[in-house]
């Protein structure tokens, strides 16, 4: 299964990792959108929410502005190339990578309470 982001999100295709359980895209950090952008618009097509009505905010997982800053180009504008931060947003764990990767896993199915024979 694949799901696609609508091209004004700026992302290469997110894609559902079926072995893994998770999504898995490239945020284009030469592209117009960022990170945070990326990401709202990859967890509304995921979890089917609307932004736009303002079903969700990334704020209330993670400060988007200090997820874009901790993202961007150094001082000296090289771009990062390790480290990692990982959140809970809309019930789905996010992981985001300096080079741009970000996997997204979603909830963890509950278990179910045993049957009475």
């Amino acid at each position: 299964m694949q799901t696609e982001l609508s091209p004004a999100d700026d992302t290469t295709d997110l894609q559902y990792d079926q072995p893994n359980d998770r999504y898995v895209f490239h945020h284009d950090s030469d592209g117009t959108a960022t990170i945070t952008t990326t990401i709202v618009h990859a967890l509304a097509s995921i979890a089917n929410t609307d932004v736009s009505q303002g079903e969700f905010s990334l704020y209330d997982s993670v400060d988007p502005d200090a997820l874009d800053r901790i993202f961007s180009s150094k001082a000296d504008g090289t771009e990062r190339s390790d480290g990692h931060i990982a959140f809970t947003a809309l019930e789905h764990e996010v992981y985001v990578y300096a080079n741009g990767d970000v996997i997204i896993y979603p909830p963890a199915e509950s278990p179910r309470p045993p049957t009475s024979n």
